[in-house]
């Protein structure tokens, strides 16, 4: 495939959402005065096959990387990236966007004029106000809480983001990319800043994400910083043993004293060596999945070969 010469670069993973997409071409056409090149990783559509006639509708340059089967946004994502990093130019600018709409084309320009610092790398759009359910947005307040808590990061953000090609090149061969996009952006280790940016609704059709799905798509995120999560929940383990550890003691003491009624010390140091052993188990069981799921080789491009189907190229005809 030969170099991309366009100053932009837009990256969108689609599954089952032709309309949508379709109609945020047109729009990002509209928005960018320079000349664009959008990538769309079709995530193994089946219903709704993605073909190069998009891009020759919205009038836009285009790649087409069509996968075999459906392995998720987020690996979609990183499988575009991985295509991606060997073709830009040094001065391209990248913008990863969802195809469904909720990421505002309107918001692009700003976040690539934040990205011409040359104290950035990576600008992403921090989440202000959305369309959603009253229910979403409580769970979403306690997945930000829970996490910031369990990984001592902070994420308020999604795949909505302006990269350099430095930064393409360093997140398209990390392994915790294809696990979660943006908590692979703050475990690269990246300068990054951030733009508040209010979610729309989506253009058609609905959400293939449900509750279990997002919920999942949240536990990734914890994956990416296993060992963070396994130090906290360690030392959390470690002082509920400790403690229990001293209320056997005390209860012991109680006993040897004369205070305990009959069968409240047995119950009492059930109860607390049961609390102990469930501690102990659950360090261990997070060590272990922490042991399996930790990676420390990087993915190499063109890793990912064996899930594309073929790649097909759209370029608008320069009038003389």
């Amino acid at each position: 495939m030969h170099p991309l010469s366009h100053p932009l670069v837009i990256l969108l993973p689609v599954y089952e959402d032709l309309p949508a997409v379709s109609t945020l071409l047109a729009m990002i056409k509209r928005q960018c005065n320079e000349r664009v090149h959008v990538v769309v990783v079709d995530d193994g559509s089946v219903s709704q096959p993605v073909t190069t006639a998009l891009f020759q509708e919205a009038e836009v340059d285009g790649t087409l990387v069509t996968l075999k089967r459906n392995v998720g946004h987020q690996k979609a994502l990183s499988i575009g990236l991985n295509t991606l990093a060997s073709r830009l130019t040094d001065n391209a600018h990248v913008v990863i966007m969802d195809s469904d709409g909720e990421d505002p084309p309107e918001a692009i320009p700003e976040l690539v004029e934040l990205l011409e610092s040359d104290d950035v790398d990576i600008v992403v759009a921090a989440r202000g106000e959305r369309v959603e359910t009253t229910r979403f947005k409580i769970f979403y307040w306690l997945y930000k809480r829970l996490f910031h808590l369990l990984s001592g990061k902070t994420i308020d953000f999604g795949n909505f983001m302006a990269l350099k090609p430095r930064a393409v090149a360093r997140i398209a061969v990390m392994p915790e990319t294809s696990t979660h996009v943006a908590a692979g952006v703050l475990a690269s280790k990246l300068r990054i800043t951030s733009q508040p940016v209010d979610r729309t609704a989506r253009i058609s059709g609905h959400s293939k994400m449900n509750f279990v799905g997002l919920t999942l798509h949240g536990f990734r995120a914890l994956m990416v910083f296993a060992d963070a999560v396994l130090v906290r929940v360690g030392i959390a383990s470690l002082s509920t043993g400790v403690l229990a550890t001293l209320g056997v003691v005390i209860a012991l003491v109680l006993k040897s004293m004369g205070h305990a009624t009959p069968g409240w010390f047995s119950v009492v140091s059930g109860i607390l060596f049961l609390v102990v052993t469930q501690t102990t188990m659950l360090a261990l069981l997070l060590l272990m999945i922490t042991g399996l799921t930790r990676r420390e080789e990087i993915a190499p491009l063109g890793s990912y070969d064996a899930y594309i189907e073929k790649v097909s190229e759209h370029r608008c005809q320069v009038e003389p």
